[in-house]
């Protein structure tokens, strides 16, 4: 007899890892700083950047920057190059189910932000010192790839 327990660990192995394609934005303020723009997921609330499903008929850079826009309200110069890639499991629904998704980032440089966006009334959005973006981010991976960008784009300052 299998257990319910089992049932589960094994109904969520079954998936076979998902792409996603996410865009990293920033921009510097006034002062020259950089800043890195975070939003909240829709069911956790937890820190993360923009991202999603890939985009019928869009490239992998033009699906982030789509997906910035949608969660952030945000438009940007974004680069056809990924800055690397982050896995996590993403939740399907209210059961427990899970899937592993490898998510590809694309930097995205905001150069504005709309007043309104299809997602702003399921997400808060802020801008913030890397620093703080980092300490808020709770995702390993996702930790580390911001902290290289900021590293790297602090060295090519």
């Amino acid at each position: 007899m299998t257990s319910i327990a089992s049932k589960k660990k094994t109904k969520k192995s079954i998936y076979a890892v998902r792409i996603q394609y996410a865009a990293l934005p920033y921009r510097f303020n006034e002062a020259e700083e950089l800043e890195i723009l975070l939003v909240t997921s829709r069911r956790t609330k937890r820190w993360i950047i923009p991202k999603g499903w890939p985009i019928k008929g869009l490239k992998p850079p033009e699906s982030a920057a789509r997906e910035a826009f949608e969660e952030a309200g945000v438009r940007g110069k974004i680069r056809k190059k990924s800055v690397g890639n982050f896995t996590y499991q993403k939740l399907l629904d209210d059961d427990g189910v899970t899937v592993p998704c490898e998510v590809k980032v694309f930097p995205l440089l905001v150069q504005r932000q709309s007043k309104t966006w299809p997602e702003i009334k399921q997400r808060l959005t802020r801008w913030l010192a890397p620093e703080k973006a980092i300490s808020l981010i709770k995702e390993p991976d996702l930790k580390a790839l911001v902290v290289a960008f900021v590293t790297k784009l602090g060295s090519a300052m």
